[in-house]
């Protein structure tokens, strides 16, 4: 009941649409049962009497009634399929703007295919269970009922027979419905794999080619397919029995009904009219429960897709603004006051430990330490991506949990270990940065990211286009203009997350020069591999398995501090940097 309470809420504007769709398919069922019985009364009142005058009366009747039933039929089917389009993209607008709410660890609890599947097949299933419940679910059990009721009041012995076939009929579609649904969740899950293997596929295409992994990837997404398939099936083959009972039921009814009804006749106790209604009215009731066994199958189909359409709904972000948030930040001092952070909280596998840090505003921070030691987790908790576990961070002297979200996020600028661009000009990536950022600003940004020097080589300078994730820059490019993206904020704290790595270190130097000489008053955090990427920098922070080794200068590191000393003399040995190339 909680996920259907969910799902009803975002039927939105369209419940006039939901209300009037099944109105008018009650009018279509009505003037529907009601024709056999005027057939009926042609037949035997009109036909075998000799009563022209009854037949044109009545056939006038069953011409009205026919078209009010198609009225009826017409306006539910354009009602309803307002009604539920408008409930699926109402669906898919709630769950994209509650996932743009999500903070880092709310998104670790779903893969982006199992989003993307959401989103795309199990909101496609809704729509169209959602189609079937105001129409098909409507008209089935009234059209069963008032079908029921009037056999009932055409010949109550005849009627028993349908009974029995009923009763026989809901224990099997129980017994199908029960078996199915555990089969069909699993399917939505293995949606999510075959998602994945695409998506994975598709983005790093490149890799796959430059490796020679075609065969591997096709043999892959094979194996995600069959097993798709193949549970698919095995829950098709349950569903499927519905089709011979219905079929073994519907003969069965017409058979009985033909040889209990002839007798009848015989024996003056039914006419002819009134047996042509009964066929009528059988075949209607069991049509009707042939579109109720199509509905349980839709709502079996429909209802693994909504428990995890709601799963998305339902979640709430574990980042969010304070009753009464601080709506300015001062300056670009930090601190991190005995800080302790982990991925999963209660698990006692902390990624961080008591990192107590104290940057001035305006300074020059380098952060270096092996793969894994927690320098991304680190400054992500400053523009509050993640919570700390214990302890607090502060950003110009207040707690990032008193700030608003919004104002916290931009005052400090990051750029990521990967790098995004979006398919548009070079421009309108840039203006991510500030939106109403004019060329020349954009231009200064480049600049001072040494970016302008190849967009200004491009066909058409900064209005050239950048295809889908960047592919038509190299990596090198596709760093500085995020890194161009992120000082167009004018940011009180710059990060940047390992965000050179693709550079030379030639042009590393320059845009470390371009950082110190423009933009002194911000503070300015560098995670680096290389050492030449960070030894200027007024202080340095060596990370070893999530705990402050050091936190120095470049010379009393090199004197004092064993992890640093003994990084600085791996690169040494091997040569020192190396540059590497933009393509």
């Amino acid at each position: 009941m909680s996920v259907i309470k969910t799902l009803l809420r975002y039927v939105g504007q369209y419940k006039r649409d939901s209300i009037l769709t099944p109105l008018f398919m009650v009018l279509e069922v009505t003037m529907e049962v009601l024709i056999p019985f005027v057939t009926a009364s042609i037949i035997d009142d009109g036909i075998q009497a000799g009563n022209l005058n009854h037949v044109y009366l009545y056939g006038g009747l069953m011409v009205a009634l026919a078209f009010l039933s198609l009225l009826g039929g017409s306006m539910s089917a354009r009602f309803g399929a307002s009604a539920s389009t408008g409930f699926a993209r109402n669906l898919r607008d709630a769950m994209y703007e509650n996932i743009q709410t999500f903070s880092f660890s709310n998104i670790d609890k779903f893969s982006t295919a199992g989003l993307v599947t959401r989103m795309t097949t199990d909101i496609t299933n809704m729509q169209n269970a959602y189609m079937m419940i105001l129409r098909i679910a409507v008209r089935a059990p009234l059209m069963l009922l008032f079908s029921m009721f009037m056999c009932f009041f055409i010949n109550v012995r005849m009627s028993l027979i349908f009974l029995v076939v009923l009763v026989c009929l809901a224990v099997v579609l129980i017994l199908i419905m029960r078996r199915a649904l555990p089969l069909f969740t699993q399917v939505f899950k293995r949606y999510d794999d075959l998602n994945a293997s695409v998506q994975e596929n598709v983005s790093a295409i490149r890799v796959v080619k430059a490796f020679v992994r075609e065969d591997y990837e096709n043999e892959k997404f094979t194996r995600a397919a069959d097993n798709l398939a193949n549970l698919f099936m095995q829950a098709e083959k349950i569903v499927i029995l519905n089709s011979p009972v219905m079929s073994l039921a519907i003969y069965g009814c017409l058979l009985s009904l033909g040889w209990f009804g002839a007798h009848f006749i015989v024996g003056g106790t039914l006419t002819a009219g009134n047996l042509t209604s009964l066929f009528t009215y059988v075949m209607q009731m069991l049509m009707s429960l042939m579109m109720l066994s199509m509905i349980f199958v839709m709502i079996t189909i429909s209802t693994a897709s909504a428990k995890r359409v709601a799963e998305v709904l339902d979640e709430t972000p574990d980042i969010t603004n304070p009753k009464n948030p601080i709506t300015a930040v001062p300056d670009g001092s930090i601190d991190f006051d005995h800080v302790c952070f982990a991925y999963r909280s209660g698990t006692g596998e902390d990624t961080l430990h008591d990192i107590d840090l104290h940057i001035r505003s305006g300074e020059t921070i380098g952060i270096i330490g092996s793969t894994g030691c927690g320098k991304s987790s680190l400054v992500n908790l400053i523009s509050r991506l993640y919570d700390v576990t214990e302890g607090a961070v502060s950003v110009g002297g207040n707690d990032v949990r008193a700030y608003d979200l919004e104002v916290l996020r931009d005052a400090v600028s990051v750029v990521l270990q990967k790098n995004v661009l979006f398919s548009g000009t070079v421009l309108e990536n840039l203006r991510w940065g500030k939106a109403d950022a004019t060329e020349e600003e954009c231009r200064r940004a480049c600049e001072l990211a040494c970016a302008d020097e190849f967009v200004s080589q491009m066909p058409e300078g900064y209005h050239t286009r950048i295809e889908q994730g960047g592919s038509n820059v190299s990596g090198g490019q596709k760093q500085r203009l995020c890194i161009a993206r992120a000082l167009l904020k004018s940011p009180k704290v710059l990060i940047l997350d390992d965000s050179t790595s693709a550079v030379d270190t030639a042009t590393d130097a320059k845009i470390r020069a371009a950082f110190r000489s423009e933009i002194p008053g911000t503070t300015k955090l560098i995670i680096s591999q290389r050492i030449s990427s960070v030894q200027d920098a007024d202080r340095i922070l060596v990370l070893e398995n999530g705990a402050v080794s050091g936190f120095d200068t470049h010379d009393n590191l090199l004197q004092n501090n064993a992890v640093y000393r003994e990084i600085y003399d791996a690169q040494q040995a091997a040569g020192g940097d190396f540059d590497r190339p933009d393509d």
